[in-house]
């Protein structure tokens, strides 16, 4: 399997992870946005991979790197996004980091 890199930029009141296959044109990315109420919260509002690089984990690889940055920056998460939901129910350990 090609290699995975994922990078994270900010923007505006939110930012984006983007994931980079190696040897592919398509990115998968994770959005998130800003809490109005609360600087230490974060809202995952989309998680898009294209079918051209589906099926290879590039969802779970995004929403575990937001997880890490939770954890090594300390803030959480609102799962507004129906993938990361799905992930945060899958993963009982990360319920700290659930906002």
């Amino acid at each position: 399997m090609a290699p995975v890199t994922i990078t994270h930029a900010t923007s505006g009141n939110g930012g984006k992870y983007t994931a980079h296959v190696a040897g592919e044109e398509a990115t998968g990315y994770l959005e998130w946005e800003h809490s109005p109420s609360q600087e230490s919260v974060r809202i995952a509002t989309h998680t898009v991979v294209p079918k051209a690089i589906g099926g290879r984990g590039i969802a779970a690889q995004l929403v575990e790197q937001l997880i890490a940055d939770a954890r090594d920056q300390n803030f959480r998460i609102v799962p507004q996004c129906w993938y990361v939901a799905k992930k945060f129910d899958a993963n009982p350990d990360w319920s700290e980091l659930r906002a």
